[in-house]
């Protein structure tokens, strides 16, 4: 594995790659989001005018955008952790931003059919997607909606592939350790055991292997670009794409009946999207080859 290139992003780590800093740094984000989180959510639930159910779920359009916008807050977080802790900026986590941008775009060319061809491909009678939001409404909804996304998973890169990878891989020489660990914080993120009861700890195996894939992009990379052109592509096809019913479907044009609390659900489903994000890893390969 050739992986010269993440000393980009790894340098800047180096003057502050003690764990301790880490731990600091990590620490000081997670008080700064969550107090920021708790006044947030106080004053968006009132002013988009949603109700719980609305809002938990993101069974709403509001309610879907409150959500998403809230990671805004993490990359603030993450910001002031950085400037206070490790003496750096956000910018030194995405890497020169020119090339980012040339490998976002890249990537995403080579990406956007893939997903494209996985939509209009035939569904099992039981799983075929349902119309949900009026074409008219969503076109409307849709600009806000992208943004918010973008927010959502350049808050998770930013800090995941960015952060935890660039200061582990500044301290640690092995990519089991820098490549694994935040690999496995990010499946864990996604525990929902309300969401998916007994098949939570399947979803996040399946996370932390998408997890895994943005890494090594980023390793590969030198830049988020890559990451961040999955993650988005990823994130809008589920959430305002194809949305499973009832779980953050509210600015989702189709909804799939699909209940991933149902036994063995996931091990129908896991296959599936597993074989993808393996070939959505290697088309993003070959685009930063190209």
């Amino acid at each position: 594995m050739r992986y010269t290139a993440f000393d980009t992003l790894v340098a800047p780590a180096r003057p502050s790659s003690h764990p301790l800093r880490l731990l600091a740094g990590l620490g000081l984000m997670v008080a700064i989001f969550f107090s920021m989180a708790f006044l947030y959510v106080w004053l968006a639930v009132p002013f988009a005018g949603i109700g719980g159910t609305g809002l938990a779920p993101g069974q709403t359009p509001a309610g879907v955008l409150v959500m998403l916008f809230q990671f805004a807050l993490l990359i603030v977080a993450l910001w002031a952790a950085l400037r206070l802790v490790h003496k750096r900026g956000l910018v030194s986590l995405l890497g020169p931003p020119a090339r980012a941008a040339r490998h976002f775009l890249r990537c995403a060319a080579f990406l956007l059919p893939l997903y494209l061809l996985v939509f209009i491909l035939p569904m099992p009678e039981d799983y075929t997607p349902q119309p949900n939001l009026d074409p008219g409404v969503w076109l409307r909804w849709l600009p806000l909606a992208v943004m918010a996304v973008m927010v959502q998973i350049a808050a998770e890169e930013l800090t995941f592939r960015g952060y935890l990878q660039s200061q582990l891989a500044a301290r640690f020489a092995h990519p089991a350790v820098w490549i694994g660990l935040p690999s496995l914080l990010f499946g864990l993120m996604h525990y929902a055991p309300g969401m998916a009861g007994d098949n939570t700890w399947v979803i996040v195996l399946w996370a932390a292997l998408f997890g895994t894939a943005a890494a090594d992009l980023t390793a590969r990379a030198g830049t988020l670009g890559p990451a961040i052109a999955l993650h988005f592509l990823n994130n809008v096809f589920a959430i305002l794409i194809t949305a499973p019913t009832g779980n953050m479907d509210g600015l989702a044009l189709y909804t799939v009946p699909l209940d991933l609390s149902a036994p063995g659900i996931v091990w129908y489903v896991l296959p599936v999207e597993a074989g993808f994000v393996l070939c959505a890893w290697l088309a993003a390969r070959l685009a930063l080859r190209a």
